[in-house]
């Protein structure tokens, strides 16, 4: 895949990824309502958690602002399953286990951990307005508020 760089204001490229039950999620699914498309590193683990539990939390403020919340990680479609049915979560979580979304939106890092370097999500979020542009994004979450920072974008 080209590098390319997604930039503020600009239509996305087209892409697609499919969810735990099998919908495919393109570039056009959710055009008309705001798109939140959030990256997270994996299912079950205690920021990823805190994460899905706040935007499910907020889930209903997001439908009345008209926007759509999916979740992005590299983990399984089984995966995703387990962790929606054990977390309550009602949004859709993309499996993108190919990594092709991750690479698009450029949110793959190096990282270390217990002395291992390997390749993983850095905890990302994507806004994209109802004409499909990217109208904001935000790199290096942290966790906490940050749920509710992304509803406030759309509300402003």
């Amino acid at each position: 895949m080209p590098d390319m760089v997604l930039q503020l204001g600009q239509p996305l490229p087209p892409f697609e990824g499919r969810t735990a039950d099998g919908t495919i999620i393109d570039h056009t699914t959710h055009l008309g309502q705001w798109l939140v498309l959030y990256f997270y590193p994996r299912d079950n683990t205690p920021g990823c958690t805190t994460e899905a539990q706040d935007f499910q939390r907020l889930l209903p403020e997001f439908t009345a602002a008209k926007a759509v919340v999916v979740g992005v990680s590299n983990d399984t479609a089984a995966s995703h399953e387990k962790f929606c049915t054990k977390q309550g979560l009602t949004f859709p979580l993309i499996a993108d286990t190919e990594r092709s979304l991750s690479l698009l939106f450029n949110v793959i890092r190096e990282k270390k951990m217990y002395g291992k370097t390997f390749e993983g999500i850095e905890r990302s979020t994507f806004l994209i307005d109802p004409e499909g542009k990217l109208h904001a994004e935000w790199r290096k979450v942290k966790v906490a508020g940050h749920a509710a920072a992304v509803l406030a974008s759309i509300r402003a």
